[in-house]
């Protein structure tokens, strides 16, 4: 009996210790499996449309309307996150500009007249404008008088609104004839101080600057545009043929400015195409970023990519724009631009950690096969007070023929390292031949488009010609308003934890599931000592 008794212990404790086990291990794979669910229901970063082609020009509805609206800038107010205004220039059937304000976000636009400056030529003209919002939420935005037969730039002005856009004052003259390529920037922590860069040209011919070393410059509004400084040019002289000067302000006011040096590429810069189309140049360009330190009086650059491969051919006027962005958290810099050495046009992103002076990449954005015959080209940056890092681009991956367009949008929220899958802006696809210069096989979408973002939203804008032909060139302006869910701080302690928790368990059921080896029982031998 005491030896019956042994091995009913020994049983019940055996079996007592795996029940133990296995509930243990139980635990482990609820508790894990709980903490995966959890994780999977926090916000992960996502993005969804929230408005897909919103119109924003008042004529996108209108079939008798024939205008072409391309070239885009955005501005958010920071203010009022509903204040928005878009500015951009038109190109058919008279050159001109135009300016839409919305007070709900981006939903619906009202046209602001832009106030033409007394004394300049009849019938007015402006062009080629640009805006941005100060810190105190005043709007400014530039453009430039035409003048001639030639439609010539006779002046650079700047204007101002403290309605969110809704009237305009009196225009200041900041610079005179044969300013190209103007554009806006302002500091972001000081209320009224401006810059003004632009392409000083000395003699204009068809589709052609004549001669080269036309530099890029800039000049600087201490008070809210009333008065400039004189200009100081950004671009040294050993640089003969540059264009599409694109700015930005850093934190702490580092001001930088990225532009194209086309070398030797005499077929754009100096017209030798005659404005028909045909082959791009078969040379390479330079990405150049200059910065300042000190509000632009002095300049040192930075070549981020001397083998730049041409994969059109434009007018001199109306280049395509390099795109430039800074954190405001972190200070870094960003710069994107395309180019086809691949075989076509791909999107590829520059960075820089130490304030500009050198520069990472390249970095291809588009999630595309790698020479698969589309094009992605004309890059806006913007980047969230987050960090997140936003990128939006034409996209032809869509068409065989390579020749529709779709808008894309990728993000990255590690530094540029990597980019999220796309997301198409646009909601149907649209022909990239129809705009000014198309009947000569030299269509211009415009030299950009434009995007504002937020940690909760990113907006975007572009030139979209479905409403139009090749005859008509009609091109409208688009908006996509996305809604972007930044990822909650515990979804990957979480999924970790639930991970590690899921691995336990499972190691606890395997090692429960093994045969046991049973050590030998003193039971007989203490009976048969007993019945001796």
């Amino acid at each position: 009996m005491v030896a019956g008794r042994g091995r009913d212990t020994a049983g019940t404790a055996t079996g007592r210790g795996r029940r133990a086990g296995t509930l243990g291990a139980v635990a482990l794979l609820a508790l894990g499996a709980g903490a995966l669910v959890i994780a999977a229901a926090l916000p992960d970063g996502g993005e969804a449309v929230l408005r897909g082609n919103l119109p924003v020009n008042a004529g996108a509805t209108d079939p008798l309307d024939l205008t072409s609206h391309n070239s885009p800038t955005l501005a958010r107010s920071p203010r009022d996150s509903d204040v928005v205004a878009v500015a951009n220039r038109i190109d058919t059937p008279r050159f001109s500009c135009a300016l839409h304000v919305s007070a709900d976000g981006g939903a619906t636009w009202s046209p602001t007249p832009v106030p033409f400056p007394a004394g300049e030529e009849e019938p007015p003209r402006c062009y080629a404008p640009d805006l941005a919002f100060d810190p105190d939420g005043r709007l400014y935005l530039s453009f430039v008088t035409l003048r001639g037969l030639g439609n010539t730039p006779n002046a650079a002005w700047v204007t101002s609104s403290t309605d969110g856009g809704r009237t305009l004052s009196t225009p200041v003259r900041v610079a005179g004839p044969l300013t190209f390529q103007v554009r806006l920037s302002t500091h972001p922590d000081r209320a009224g101080k401006l810059y003004l860069s632009w392409l000083q040209a000395d003699e204009t011919a068809t589709h052609a600057l004549p001669n080269a070393g036309n530099p890029i410059v800039l000049s600087r509004s201490d008070d809210g545009g009333a008065n400039w400084s004189d200009p100081v040019r950004v671009s040294p002289p050993g640089r003969a043929r540059v264009v599409a000067p694109s700015t930005a302000v850093g934190p702490g006011g580092q001001l930088y400015l990225a532009y194209l040096d086309l070398r030797e590429d005499r077929l754009d810069y100096h017209g030798a195409h005659g404005g028909q189309g045909g082959p791009p140049y078969d040379g390479t360009w330079s990405l150049v970023v200059s910065r300042s330190g000190d509000e632009g009086r002095t300049w040192a650059e930075t070549v981020l990519d001397d083998g730049l491969v041409p994969t059109e051919r434009f007018v001199v006027f109306l280049p395509p724009s390099p795109s430039i962005a800074v954190d405001g958290g972190n200070g870094r810099v960003y710069a994107a631009f395309h180019d086809g050495r691949l075989g076509d046009a791909d999107v590829w992103l520059w960075s820089s950690e130490d304030a500009g002076a050198s520069f990472t990449g390249r970095r291809r954005v588009n999630d595309t096969a790698q020479s698969d015959a589309s094009a992605q080209y004309l890059a806006r940056l913007a980047v969230a007070p987050g960090g997140r890092l936003d990128v939006v681009y034409y996209d032809r991956r869509a068409d065989p023929e390579n020749v529709r367009n779709e808008v894309s949008l990728q993000s990255s929220s590690n530094g540029g390292r990597s980019f999220g899958s796309r997301m198409v802006l646009s909601d149907g696809p649209f022909d990239s031949r129809i705009g000014y210069g198309g009947e000569r096989d030299l269509p211009d979408l415009g030299s950009r488009l434009a995007l504002t973002s937020s940690d909760r939203q990113v907006l975007a804008a572009w030139s979209d010609t479905r409403s139009g032909t090749i005859v008509s060139q009609k091109q409208d302006l688009a908006l996509a308003v996305v809604a972007m869910t930044r990822p909650s701080p515990a979804r990957a302690p979480l999924r970790v934890a639930g991970v590690v928790l899921v691995v336990a368990g499972a190691v606890l059921v395997a090692v429960q599931a093994l045969p046991k080896r049973r050590r030998p029982s003193r039971a007989p031998i203490a009976g048969m000592l007993s019945r001796r």
